[in-house]
């Protein structure tokens, strides 16, 4: 593991003069007093209990049985259905046989040791589910489904309701977020709210406004870089995370080593920001040497957009999540470290290996907790098919 703490030295002087009143001469005296302060340890630096929770893999009969390779991972927000509130929803992207992109499967997995996956859907239109979000008021889940190029919709009683397809012609979605933002007390106003779908064909982040009615679906961000390649896999904007307190979405850009944030994101419009992005040097990767500057925005949201940062040590990165304190949790593909970042300060402030093993382990990440001591960091581990939670 390693830690970047940031120290910062802070230096304060006062200085007072004082005059003598009977012989008419100043004196003075100067007083300097340095302070220094130390930000906290990172969150991550303080987690060191790794624990397995279980297998992911689909333990049912018929179609989807021995399904494998969790990638979409979310916590049930409450108990409706087959969910309990705090159960872990899982999807897997492969079949039994480790055909890629053929996993069928949506399951639920309580959030303690030793637990076993128990299905909630199974379908066709699941095929090759890489991310989930769930409506919070109804429980519903919302599934990319990459090889299927659909959303399915899924009751929490395992039923499709619709795969929206007659909404929206998607191409390979592929990272998938609800968002609606906090209400200041005794607002007499409806915050808006949405699913947000990235697409890993043409790299965009589409809205899906469900508190209209009928529900508006519309392009907001184009221009992220996509690339599918043998050796990385699925480089494309993943691992959307909204934050309510600040109505920001967070996304991944895989395939620049990249987190970008999107702030007042429900207020951003059709075609409101295009990411205009310039390649850096190769150096065996796709664009290892990426920095913020390779990004410009244009469009009439362009404002609200930014890069928090980029570079080393994201190291192809497809997940991430918020921690207790605002800061983002990313993990990369190319090494299973998960990466801490603080938005405020946009700096890496703590790093932890979470698998020793083969690279392209760490796909979802979710978490939950309101301090350190609380504080779960669940994440699905390919090399393994289990979930596992990373506390104090």
């Amino acid at each position: 593991m390693q830690q970047r703490i940031i120290q910062a030295l802070i230096l304060t002087s006062a200085v007072a003069t004082l005059a003598g009143c009977s012989s008419g001469m100043m004196n003075s005296m100067t007083t300097t007093t340095t302070t220094t302060t130390t930000t906290p340890p990172s969150v991550i630096g303080q987690l060191a209990t790794m624990t397995k929770i279980g297998s992911t893999v689909d333990v049912g009969t018929g179609a989807g049985a021995g399904d494998t390779n969790p990638y979409g991972l979310a916590i049930a927000p409450i108990t409706a259905g087959s969910m309990t509130a705090g159960d872990l929803i899982v999807c897997n992207f492969n079949n039994a046989s480790g055909m890629a992109g053929a996993g069928t499967t949506i399951e639920d997995i309580k959030p303690v040791a030793g637990s076993k996956p128990v299905r909630i859907a199974q379908a066709a239109d699941l095929a090759g589910c890489n991310s989930l979000a769930i409506n919070p008021g109804a429980g519903y889940i919302w599934a990319a489904a990459y090889t299927a190029n659909d959303n399915p919709i899924i009751s929490p009683t395992g039923a499709e309701i619709s795969n929206l397809k007659s909404s929206y012609m998607w191409a390979q979605p592929w990272g998938q977020a609800y968002g609606s933002p906090m209400q200041a007390a005794g607002s007499m106003t409806t915050a808006p709210a949405a699913f947000y779908i990235s697409d890993a064909m043409d790299g965009s982040i589409v809205q899906a406004l469900v508190s209209a009615k009928p529900a508006v679906y519309s392009k907001i961000i184009s221009g992220f870089p996509v690339t599918v390649s043998n050796t990385y896999g699925i480089l494309a904007p993943a691992g959307l995370t909204y934050d309510p307190s600040s109505d920001t979405l967070y996304v991944v850009s895989s395939d620049t080593n990249s987190v970008l944030a999107f702030s007042s994101v429900s207020t951003i419009k059709a075609g409101g920001i295009t990411i205009n992005f310039t390649p850096g040097t190769s150096t065996g990767g796709y664009y290892p040497t990426t920095t913020a500057a390779a990004f410009s925005f244009t469009g009439p949201n362009a404002s609200q957009a930014k890069v928090i940062f980029s570079g080393s040590p994201l190291n192809y990165p497809i997940s991430s999540a918020l921690l207790y304190n605002g800061d983002l949790i990313v993990g990369n593909t190319g090494d299973n470290n998960m990466i801490e970042i603080q938005p405020s300060t946009m700096t890496v402030v703590g790093m932890k290996s979470v698998d020793s093993g083969a690279p392209g382990a760490i796909f979802g990440i979710a978490t939950s907790g309101t301090s350190v001591a609380t504080q779960k960091i669940y994440f699905n581990d390919d090399n393994t098919a289990t979930v596992n939670s990373i506390s104090q």
